[in-house]
């Protein structure tokens, strides 16, 4: 790596054939090893020719596009971290209590955000985030990587709703997708970060 390389492709906490049959073993590798690792070069790229960029000239593009780049990395970073092979664990007591006062049931809140994802209009993501302003639990579309965020809001849990994520296994059928993605879920994982947001130290190193 060289010395102005910001970003790099973390490995995948499981081999690539862990999550079948929910995410075939061919997405997988093509997800995480060409549109992940993409989003990492370009913003590697982006950030030296910013870093280059004359001070008369507009950067605004530029920033653009980095923003998008560096949006979907860290997405697909957290992405991975959300799953595990046939799901993992239940959620914590803390965090079963904050989804019943926010969306009533954990049912109500599984099927909220998979319509998230099924109405997305393009491409772009569900996500279940901690709001700290109102310390509450939102459901929100984010389109493409980075438009229509709740500034501040934290993603705990986030589905890929772009069709490099489904399409080669679930084709037109993005719901079923985002109803199968339910099968490996991390609990653990999002309740972790649950705490870890309460207790203000949200994790911000990845790299």
């Amino acid at each position: 790596m060289s010395t102005h390389e910001m970003y790099s492709l973390p490995d995948l906490p499981y081999p690539t054939d862990a999550l079948e049959p929910t995410i075939s073993k061919r997405i997988m590798e093509l997800h995480h090893g060409t549109h992940h690792a993409g989003y990492v070069k370009a913003a590697n790229s982006l950030t030296e020719e910013l870093r280059k960029l004359p001070a008369d000239e507009d950067p605004s593009a530029l920033e653009r596009e980095l923003s998008f780049n560096v949006s979907g990395h860290r997405l697909h970073s957290l992405f991975w971290e959300c799953m595990a092979p046939g799901g993992n664990g239940s959620p914590s007591p803390e965090l079963a209590s904050r989804i019943d006062e926010s969306f009533g049931s954990l049912d109500t809140m599984k099927a909220r955000l998979s319509m998230t994802v099924e109405k997305l209009a393009g491409s772009g993501w569900g996500a279940l985030l901690w709001e700290p302003t109102g310390r509450t639990l939102i459901v929100a579309q984010i389109h493409d990587h980075q438009h229509d965020q709740v500034f501040g809001a934290v993603p705990l849990l986030v589905i890929d709703g772009w069709e490099h994520a489904y399409y080669l296994q679930y084709e037109a059928a993005r719901a079923k997708w985002a109803s199968a993605f339910w099968d490996v879920v991390d609990w653990d994982a999002v309740s972790k970060r649950l705490y870890d947001c309460m207790h203000e130290s949200v994790l911000t190193d990845i790299s």
